[in-house]
C-alpha cells in the first residue's frame, strides 16, 4: 500500500480533517523518511487539498518537490566516464555492476575500475560481476591507490575505444576534507586521459534521514549529478527520494531493488509518485 493511499480513501468526502488525522498523517510523513521540514511544508499544502480531487492534488504537490533537472546520462564525446560515490555498505560496487551490465546490454563497450581497493573483497566483487557480464575489470593491488586504479582504467578504455568506463571508488567516509582530497586525486588522474562526465552518488534508501546526510557531504566534496538509490524495496518507506531531491536538487536516476543484475532501471518520477498514493 502506498504512502498516502490511506490518507486519500479517508480524504475522499469528507470535507474537514479532524486534528487526529492530520496528526496520523504527520507521523506517517516522519516514519516514511522525509524528514520534519519537509512533512512540515507538506502538510501546510495538503490543508489547501479538496476532497473531491486530493488523489490529483497530491500528485502535483509530490512532484513540485522533486527535482526538475534531466535524469538521462551526461555523455562524452569520446569515452563517458562515470564515478560511481558512496559509503561503504550502500550497494556502491554492486551498483557498478548492474549500470555497467545495462550498458552492456544495450550494445555499449564498458570497461569498470575497482577503485574502492581499501574494503575487502570489493576487488573481487567487482571481479566476479565483470566474468557473469562480460565487462573488462581493472584493478590494482589490495589496499593500494585508488587514483591509480582510476587511471590505469581510464588509459585501458582509452585504448580500445570504450564507450563507458565506470570507476568504483573507496567508501571510507572519516571527513569531509579526507573525502575531499580521495575524489579529487582520482578525478584529477583519470582528467589526464578523459573528463569526468558524471558522478552518480549510491544512496541505501532504508538509512533514512541518514542517507540525507551522507547526500549533503558529498554534495559539499563533489559535483554529484545523480543519485543512485539502492534497497528501495520492501524493507524502506521510499520517502527520502524526496527528501534528497527537496533539499539538493539532485536528481534521482537510477534506484536498486534487489540483489540481481536485473533488480536496477532507471527512475521514473511519475511511477514513483504513484506509487505513493496506490
Amino acid at each position: 500500500m502506498g504512502l498516502f493511499s490511506k490518507f486519500i480513501a479517508k480524504f475522499k468526502g469528507i470535507n474537514d480533517f479532524a486534528p487526529a488525522d492530520w496528526k496520523e498523517l504527520e507521523e506517517e510523513l516522519l516514519l516514511s523518511d522525509l524528514g520534519p521540514a519537509l512533512t512540515h511544508e507538506f502538510l501546510e499544502q495538503a490543508r489547501k487539498v479538496k476532497s473531491d480531487n486530493a488523489e490529483d492534488a497530491l500528485s502535483q504537490i509530490l512532484g513540485s518537490n522533486l527535482s526538475t533537472k534531466s535524469r538521462g546520462a551526461i555523455l562524452g564525446q569520446a569515452t563517458t566516464v562515470i564515478m560511481v560515490v558512496g559509503v561503504n555498505g550502500t550497494g556502491k560496487t554492486t551498483s557498478v555492476a548492474k549500470l555497467a551490465a545495462i550498458l552492456k546490454k544495450d550494445g555499449k563497450s564498458v570497461v569498470m575500475a575497482a577503485g574502492d581497493t581499501f574494503r575487502a573483497g570489493a576487488v573481487e566483487q567487482l571481479q566476479t560481476w565483470g566474468s557473469r557480464i562480460g565487462v573488462e575489470v581493472v584493478s590494482g593491488k589490495v589496499n593500494g591507490d585508488p587514483a591509480s586504479v582510476a587511471y590505469d582504467a581510464a588509459k585501458k578504455a582509452q585504448e580500445i575505444d570504450s564507450d563507458f568506463l565506470i570507476i568504483d571508488t573507496a567508501g571510507r567516509l572519516h571527513n569531509k576534507s579526507d573525502l575531499m582530497a580521495e575524489l579529487e586525486k582520482v578525478k584529477r588522474v583519470v582528467e589526464k586521459v578523459f573528463p569526468i562526465n558524471e558522478v552518480l552518488l549510491v544512496i541505501d534508501a532504508t538509512t533514512g534521514q541518514n542517507g540525507l546526510q551522507q547526500a549533503k557531504i558529498f554534495a559539499q566534496a563533489v559535483d554529484v549529478t545523480g543519485i543512485i538509490l539502492t534497497k528501495i524495496d520492501g524493507s524502506a518507506r521510499g520517502g527520502v527520494a524526496l527528501a534528497i531531491e527537496k533539499e539538493l536538487d539532485i536528481p534521482i536516476k537510477w534506484i536498486g531493488t534487489g540483489e540481481s543484475e536485473a533488480d536496477f532501471d532507471h527512475f521514473d518520477a511519475q511511477i514513483y509518485i504513484q506509487g505513493l498514493l496506490s
